[in-house]
């Protein structure tokens, strides 16, 4: 009886033991990632300048010796201001020889118009001949048309004289001089280059295939090379039809929608082209779990600390980074490493998150 009794104890003690609960898996630790999608594609960034939108050149309008250039570059003119002036001395000859032509024949003006009234006199009083008086009548209409003849060349002469002084026609900035004093340069020669510098507008050389592919959604941000907080955004106004053949590139002129006083002529801009896109978000390439056919990755559920995994949508791979169109929300972590030893619904512990 006793021996009996000790075999059923021994029986129950071992389905007792074989009733025991498995020991509970631990938890691993894993790295993660927080999903942070991106709506915006960069597509560049090109440095530039800030240039006036009107520009002209100025040149003279007579040909002659510069005699001296009155404003250095970088200087503001007013309009009508000396900018540069020849040497007048054959202008100065050419008025006094017209002034003289036109001293006489005033001088021949007035004794044509003293014989015409003399021989109109003498036909009325029936002593002066018809022929005579014709003459005198013809005489006074050639001398008056020479008068007119002559002070026309007085006033051309003096309008020679004038375009030896070369003078702004507005406002500006002097950009460029392309001659120098002694000079000898001909009429519309190139000589000053001014800029208003009322209206602004940065200026980049763009590559010619990304030129091709812009569009109305692109956004330009320009900022000061030296000081990037100094920014504004910009819209593009006109860009080149033709690539320049030894660079490439084509010019584009931006329209700026503020003019920070930073922004003087000739500062150095950064500027950056973007694109407004699809919520794409970017993830290592370990973090993705290809399984039975399916890309998926494990979403790490923060209430239960547990891993799940889920479907993804993968637009493009490259090195060792992939991009998700869908599957994934702002704000869930990813697991970033490890992901073919885990299970669903099994418990995590987060260590870290894998730096982007």
């Amino acid at each position: 009886m006793k021996r009996l009794s000790l075999l059923w104890l021994g029986a129950l003690l071992v389905a007792a033991c074989s009733k025991q609960e498995p020991p509970p898996e631990p938890v691993r630790p894993v790295l993660f990632i927080e999903v942070k999608p991106e709506s915006v594609q960069s597509l560049g960034r090109f440095a530039g300048s800030i240039q006036a939108r009107y520009e002209s050149t100025l040149g003279f309008r007579v040909s002659g010796r510069i005699a001296r250039r009155h404003v250095d570059v970088g200087s503001e003119v007013e309009q009508g201001a000396l900018l540069a002036s020849l040497d007048p001395t054959d202008q100065q000859n050419q008025l006094r020889a017209a002034q003289g032509d036109l001293s006489r024949i005033e001088a021949q003006w007035i004794n044509a118009q003293a014989n015409a009234r003399r021989q109109q006199e003498l036909f009325d009083r029936g002593v002066g001949a018809q022929a005579q008086l014709d003459v005198a009548q013809t005489d006074l209409k050639t001398t008056g048309a020479s008068l007119e003849q002559a002070r026309a060349s007085v006033g051309q002469a003096r309008d020679q004289l004038g375009y030896t002084e070369l003078r702004s026609d507005h406002a500006a900035v002097v950009t460029d001089w392309k001659v120098e004093a002694g000079q000898v340069v001909s009429a519309g020669q190139e000589v000053v280059t001014l800029a208003r510098p009322d209206v602004k507008e940065a200026v980049i050389d763009l590559p010619a295939t990304l030129a091709d592919q812009l569009h109305e959604g692109v956004e330009f941000r320009v900022a000061s090379q030296l000081d990037p907080s100094i920014n504004t955004t910009a819209r593009l106004r006109e860009i080149e039809p033709q690539a320049d053949s030894a660079t490439r590139t084509r010019r584009a002129r931006l329209t700026l929608a503020e003019t920070p006083a930073a922004f003087r002529l000739g500062t150095s801009i950064s500027v950056t082209l973007s694109s407004a896109i699809e919520p794409r978000t970017q993830l290592p390439l370990s973090a993705l779990w290809e399984h039975q056919g399916k890309t998926q990755v494990w979403i790490i559920d923060p209430q239960s600390s547990t891993v799940s995994p889920r479907e993804v949508t993968v637009v493009s791979r490259e090195g060792d980074s992939l991009l998700l169109g869908a599957g994934v929300k702002a704000g869930e972590k990813v697991v970033s490493a490890g992901v073919n030893s885990l299970k669903p619904g099994q418990k995590v512990r987060i260590d870290e998150e894998t730096p982007r």
